[in-house]
């Protein structure tokens, strides 16, 4: 088959590759429609080489159809049309049963101190071989999958892996009181998700971003921004806003590559050059994410309000403002988003009239091949690039 693997630091080719096989009997392959480059595959492209080795598959945003069912597999069969999670859970662990399959006991990778493991993500998370390809093999199946119907277009449902249970979880996490206000730092696919969602629910919500494409696409739904090239302090203009106290909460749907860090941004780019076997725990249990959504993050939300982190981190030793913390009683939420816990709340909203507008979601949809280019543009933010669809 044809699928998409990394080779090195922005470096990632269409190869051809062996087939999955059934390899336990709790497993499924499934041929792929459509599979998504997500903004955390961007943190494999450029910062976390480390962990990765060339001829890694990536991707972690399929779906497609059932073509092969292992023996142990009861609630899937040939012809299916499913969505596949970015996590792989047992559904019947502790945690699973907690609603917490970002911690599945039975998948988690405890070689390396992680939760679940997750489809094309790196020796962190397993290794275990992505969705950017024309076939995915599926362990855990019988949980691991979320049916669809027949008939609307991939673009209603895809984004069920990932963006949309991503995006309502970090909404969730945010605790915004009724009728309350929320500032969404980042406008790359989650935040944007975010964004729409938060303003579906009717809360007033501030987007930052300083990609005038992305600002745009805001905008157009009648989103209030705020333009990080125009405005150095986001936490001040927020306050200015809200009477002086900041929003209710804030979402950081940034992560480890935030503009306006630059030491933190050059110790990522040193650590990376590094020997693996010496900047594997110099990323594991050093300082190396920038933190500049955080510390904004911190800012801009109002005493005893609340931070949703979202975007994605790697540092176990990164400084954070406890005193301020502690002093404005802000409450912080962060993890993986458990995709299978939102799923039945999402899921009328794209069987109607799809107020998320997630059907026009996506920027660009290239063929699988064109993995390469599309990496580069989404990477470098260019050609209006936010969500790209890829189909094998």
């Amino acid at each position: 088959m044809r699928a998409v693997t990394w080779q090195g630091k922005r470096d990632v080719r269409v190869e051809t590759v062996p087939d999955p096989k059934i390899e336990d009997p709790t497993d499924v392959i499934i041929s792929l429609t459509t599979t998504n480059i997500c903004g955390s595959d961007l943190h494999l492209y450029e910062v976390f080489g480390p962990f990765m080795t060339p001829g890694d598959i990536l991707g972690h945003e399929p779906m497609g159809t059932v073509v092969e069912v292992g023996s142990a597999v009861k609630n899937l069969a040939i012809g299916d049309r499913v969505v596949i999670p970015f996590q792989i859970a047992c559904g019947s662990c502790h945690m699973c049963s907690h609603q917490l399959p970002t911690q599945c006991e039975t998948t988690q990778v405890k070689s390396q101190g992680r939760g679940a493991a997750l489809f094309g993500f790196s020796k962190l998370y397993g290794q275990v071989p992505g969705g950017q390809a024309e076939y995915l093999r599926v362990p855990h199946a019988d949980f691991t999958h979320i049916k669809v119907p027949e008939g609307p277009p991939d673009s209603r449902f895809v984004y069920l892996s990932d963006v949309l249970p991503t995006a309502w979880q970090s909404v969730e996490y945010a605790d915004i009181p009724e009728g309350g206000s929320v500032t969404v730092l980042g406008l790359g696919p989650i935040g944007d998700m975010a964004a729409r969602i938060a303003a579906h629910k009717g809360y007033q919500v501030t987007a930052v971003d300083l990609v005038p494409e992305r600002l745009e696409r805001a905008r157009s739904r009648g989103i209030d921004t705020i333009d990080l090239s125009e405005h150095k302090d986001v936490a001040e203009v927020v306050r200015e806003r809200t009477h002086g106290r900041g929003t209710d909460s804030v979402i950081d749907a940034v992560g480890t590559e935030a503009h306006s860090s630059l030491g933190a941004k050059v110790a990522q780019a040193v650590t990376g050059r590094l020997p693996d076997a010496i900047a594997q725990p110099l990323f594991k249990a050093a300082g190396v994410d920038r933190l500049n959504a955080v510390y904004t993050a911190l800012d801009a939300v109002r005493r005893g309000g609340t931070v949703s982190l979202i975007g994605v981190y790697g540092g176990d030793m990164d400084p954070l403002p406890l005193g301020t913390m502690f002093d404005k009683q802000v409450t912080l939420r962060m993890g993986q988003a458990n995709v299978k816990r939102w799923v039945d709340d999402i899921m009328p909203l794209l069987t109607d009239d799809d107020p998320l507008g997630v059907e026009s979601f996506a920027t660009h949809e290239l063929p699988l091949e064109d993995a390469p280019h599309a990496y580069e543009i989404f990477q470098k933010k260019q050609d209006g690039a936010v969500k790209i669809l890829l189909h094998p």
